[in-house]
């Protein structure tokens, strides 16, 4: 079992943020390029953000780019998501996810998921 533990998910207005953690308690990732998924009911799982192993490169969908922020501490074993100006198309499950290919293909290794609701 991949210990990756999400949290930070939650019910927020329309315009209010959220910000998502991701551990790695073991610090097995450090050296992986780590990101975000989402998925909203009835669709499929989409690629959020991506972050390199030194932070160098980061990548975000077209949808969250200008609103979203990530962000690694290798020290803690973490990764976080600054989500502003949420939207209620913002609502979905929020996925950590490890060892991504290219720019948006998942790794093999997820988290639980953290839910995240946005209302009107």
């Amino acid at each position: 079992q991949v210990p990756l533990v999400e949290s930070g998910g939650g019910l927020v207005q329309a315009g209010g943020s959220l910000r998502l953690s991701c551990v790695d308690y073991k610090r097995n990732f450090t050296i992986w390029p780590m990101g975000w998924f989402r998925q909203a009911p009835g669709k499929e799982r989409e690629f959020v953000a991506r972050i390199t192993k030194d932070s160098g490169r980061i990548n975000y969908s077209d949808s969250v780019k200008g609103r979203f922020t990530i962000s690694r501490d290798n020290a803690q074993g973490a990764i976080y998501l600054e989500m502003n100006s949420l939207k209620a198309e913002d609502t979905a499950v929020y996925y950590c996810n490890v060892g991504l290919t290219g720019v948006d293909k998942p790794g093999p290794f997820w988290g639980q998921g953290t839910q995240v609701t946005v209302t009107t």
